[in-house]
């Protein structure tokens, strides 16, 4: 089960997070199997925490992150949706600090 924002519970849907992924992805060079690949692995990682309800917000970041680590524009697309900014400047304030990022590497 997961745990949504507003304190909902509904079973793992793991064609929700591949579609989510997927829209970030579109037109971006990366595989469906790459995207597959750290699915399954996200769900067996879940699995074998043996822990029955995880909060939505856990299964966000975690394709945040990787998502930042494969591609910085579905990255962006991503955290949009999720991080659910509702003005121009809050996604200013997303790319200004992912620019800042990329300077400091």
């Amino acid at each position: 089960m997961v745990i949504k924002k507003d304190g909902r519970r509904e079973p793992f849907n793991r064609q929700k997070i591949l579609d989510g992924i997927k829209k970030a992805c579109q037109k971006r060079p990366i595989s469906i199997n790459k995207i597959e690949s750290f699915i399954d692995e996200l769900e067996q990682g879940y699995q074998e925490s043996g822990l029955k309800e995880i909060p939505t917000s856990d299964i966000g970041e975690k394709v945040v992150r990787k998502l930042q680590e494969w591609d910085k524009v579905a990255y962006v697309r991503f955290a949009s949706v999720y991080k659910d900014f509702k003005d121009v400047s809050e996604f200013m304030r997303e790319l200004k600090e992912l620019l800042s990022h990329k300077d400091e590497k």
